[in-house]
């Protein structure tokens, strides 16, 4: 944790600014994938979108609790708002969890392969590359300034990313081998990390 005020003021701006440059970049996701689901008639890229808002809903918390501690000299009142902020994201968590169960079963229920779309394959791409770069920035700003709550919202970014991997994996595979069953089959795998984490959130 920073001790000296004047470096930690420095770490909650950039916590600050990286929390909004995420919120503002899923909600733009949210738009473009749900407006390329809707052209596509891809459920994968309506349940992005959907992924999206979730993550908006967690980002928007954890910008709450930036802003209440450069509002509040308090440490006991920062301390309550932290701890509120982490369970809401574990919150998110669980329902992000949910969302890829659904998500995934009904693909797998259906059989029916991610569909291709040069929009939604772009916005993919783009979350590959730009989400690990958030959140590894939110993960340095967490552990300067303590707080679970940041940490935590870093790691649903880091989600984000995979799940943008497993639906560009999904359609090469699917392209490549005819392995329909790829894209579902991965993003699958996340739900007990992601159960877990909403867990912890309420375990500290």
């Amino acid at each position: 944790m920073t001790a000296n005020p004047a470096d930690r003021a420095r770490w909650l701006r950039r916590a600050e600014w990286l929390v909004l440059g995420t919120l503002l970049y899923n909600v733009a996701e949210a738009v473009v994938a749900l407006w390329a689901g809707e052209r596509a008639d891809s459920i994968a890229l309506l349940g992005f979108g959907l992924d999206s808002l979730i993550e908006v809903m967690a980002g928007a918390v954890v910008l709450w609790r930036l802003l209440v501690e450069r509002s509040v000299t308090g440490q006991r009142r920062i301390d309550v708002v932290e701890r509120r902020a982490r369970r809401l994201v574990g919150v998110t968590f669980w329902l992000l969890a949910i969302y890829v169960t659904v998500q995934a079963g009904l693909t797998l229920w259906r059989r029916e392969p991610a569909e291709a779309s040069v929009v939604g394959l772009v916005v993919a791409g783009l979350s590959l590359v730009v989400m690990p770069v958030l959140a590894l920035g939110k993960m340095r700003a967490a552990r300067a300034l303590a707080s679970a709550a940041l940490a935590a919202e870093a790691q649903e970014t880091l989600a984000c990313a995979y799940l943008s991997l497993c639906l560009l994996v999904g359609l090469g595979l699917n392209a490549w081998l005819g392995w329909w069953w790829a894209d579902p089959a991965g993003a699958l795998a996340m739900v007990p990390w992601l159960l877990l984490e909403g867990k912890e959130a309420f375990s500290e």
